[in-house]
């Protein structure tokens, strides 16, 4: 006897991707209303992953054969947990970080950008890598020359900004999927 498998129809998973896009619009909303508390809770989360690391290493640590490869790894894991506590008692100075951080790959990701504009620009459409890079490059050197204030703004307001892109590509992805299911079910009942 064949069994039956039971498959989401496109408008049963599109409609809960729809409502995971409309709360990361409604929570990318709340970061860019709030971008020092989201800036705090992105940070909060990678300190909380840094102490984990760490607490592998640890647990590895005594899985390892031979002293010496024991004691390096216990010296990494305690390294990771005491950098990741620090991060978690000291989340102004981790956002701070963080935000330096940013800024510096932003710099590199428009003079790579750019690079690559001079590299590609007889090619149609290559304006695009252009202004890409340009964006990116002053971005990067406007958090840079206003660090550490714009550790205030910076991180949240991004992340907020990314969220709410996520969302709005998620909710018109599920919206297209949906259509294409209606005008393929009405297809085959035409047929």
């Amino acid at each position: 006897m064949g069994e039956t498998i039971p498959i989401l129809t496109p408008r049963a998973g599109s409609t809960t991707s729809i409502l995971w896009g409309v709360a990361l619009v409604v929570l990318g909303v709340l970061a860019v209303g709030s971008p020092l508390l989201a800036a705090v809770a992105v940070e909060s989360a990678i300190a909380w992953l840094i102490v984990f690391a760490g607490g592998v290493h640890i647990v590895l640590a005594f899985r390892s054969h031979g002293a010496g490869s024991m004691i390096w790894r216990l010296l990494v894991g305690l390294a990771y947990v005491a950098f990741g506590g620090y991060l978690l008692f000291r989340p102004l100075l981790g956002v701070a970080s963080l935000t330096l951080l940013l800024a510096a790959l932003f710099v590199i990701e428009g003079v790579l950008d750019l690079i690559l504009y001079s590299k590609m620009r007889a090619l149609r459409g290559s304006s695009w890598v252009l202004i890409d890079g340009v964006i990116t490059l002053l971005l990067g050197l406007m958090i840079y020359m206003q660090w550490p204030s714009s550790a205030l703004w910076a991180i949240g307001l991004l992340v907020g900004i990314s969220m709410m892109i996520s969302g709005f590509t998620r909710v018109a992805m599920s919206l297209a999927i949906r259509r294409a299911g209606s005008i393929e079910r009405s297809a085959k009942l035409a047929a």
